[in-house]
């Protein structure tokens, strides 16, 4: 699709941002993948072991994720000289390396459930049928990669974004520990319930489905008045980059739809001289950032490639049953936690180079 940016011009829908702005390309089967960064500020020190580990973090071929196996090692080939970026685009690539595409051989005339395929198909006329092509979700290392990026730029800003696993497969976090995230492989903060929720993902496994999850993710340091008012705003621009994760189908801020259910006086944040008593905004008021913690969810649906026998159609319209074979994630969780910490930094970054004003309340 074709869409306006700021200034009017058109462009692709495979770019995004506009001050800090990316383009991602490639294929889950080609040869590579990547993304090219526009708009990055000169002199933010980078190099591709910054990047290496949020990539590291997304990585198939670890436990509980998909057995395909794939180093997934960036290469910088342009923006940074002197270890530093240079204000010129930066282009960052990723070879595939286990690439089987035969696995998909008897599928290239088979629409499989819960796949773009007929959509591809129905607006381009043609569809690469190796893995899905443009919508597999390997297209999100080129998003972690950019992220990386974002990451490093916002980090001269004090500002952090952490992503974490809330539920998976009905099994949801009963504790709350922040150093507990990064020790397990489901990057959940609650030990007991990450041991409850790769039990889940085994059972799910052995009868061949799949099952989805909550992520939630956390911005802490941002400065009040992020956003551009009115159809521009910080959680508008946030719900449309996390939604453009392939598996995302919900996205929430704050007390999200639980507001729906509260009374004005519980979900209200008291002002104070020194901000706000509570968060049940999470950390965004009438589309700009208020200085508190911005709280973002996203509700994952189940991986849609799965061995249970499904009903579909053929291309010529034959209708079958078909069992997805190949290598597979039993849930996008973990793998998509880096993914949507990659969007709300690459949100957070463009608008962090945006022009507003900071004039402290009282001055």
């Amino acid at each position: 699709m074709i869409t306006a940016n700021r200034k009017g011009a058109l462009m692709p829908g495979n770019t995004f941002g506009s001050l800090f702005r990316i383009t991602t390309w490639g294929e889950s089967h080609g040869p590579a993948l990547g993304a090219v960064i526009d708009g990055c500020p000169p002199g933010i020190p980078l190099a591709a072991e910054d990047i290496q580990y949020d990539l590291e973090r997304r990585r198939p071929g670890k436990a509980l994720t998909s057995p395909r196996r794939e180093p997934d090692r960036v290469e910088i080939l342009s923006g940074v000289f002197q270890g530093v970026t240079t204000g010129t685009p930066i282009s960052l690539v990723i070879h595939n390396r286990d690439v089987r595409s035969g696995d998909y051989d008897e599928l290239a005339a088979v629409y499989r459930p819960g796949h773009a395929d007929r959509t591809y198909e129905q607006k381009y006329g043609i569809r690469d049928w190796r893995g899905g092509g443009r919508s597999s979700a390997r297209e999100t290392a080129a998003r972690v990669a950019a992220g990386a990026v974002a990451r490093k730029l916002l980090s001269r800003h004090d500002i952090a974004v952490k992503a974490y696993t809330l539920a998976l497969g009905g099994v949801r976090c009963k504790h709350f520990d922040w150093a507990e995230i990064d020790r397990n492989a489901l990057f959940c903060p609650d030990a007991e319930s990450a041991q409850a929720m790769e039990a889940r993902l085994r059972e799910v496994k052995e009868a061949g489905d799949s099952v989805g999850g909550i992520v939630e993710i956390s911005a802490r340091g941002c400065p009040a008045g992020l956003g551009e008012p009115v159809f521009d705003k910080l959680d508008a621009r946030l719900a449309a980059g996390l939604m453009s994760i392939g598996a995302v189908k919900g996205v929430e801020i704050g007390e999200g739809f639980q507001a729906a259910c509260m009374l004005g006086s519980e979900n209200n944040d008291p002002v104070t001289p020194d901000g706000y008593a509570s968060n049940h905004a999470g950390g965004i008021l009438g589309g700009l950032s208020t200085g508190m913690e911005i709280i973002a969810r996203v509700a994952v649906k189940p991986i849609p490639s799965i061995s249970k026998p499904q009903l579909t159609t053929t291309t010529d319209g034959q209708p079958v049953s078909i069992q997805i074979k190949g290598r597979h994630d039993v849930s996008a969780i973990p793998r998509i936690v880096p993914v949507c910490e990659a969007m709300v930094l690459l949100v957070l970054a463009d608008f962090m180079l945006h022009p507003y004003p900071r004039v402290a309340l009282g001055s």
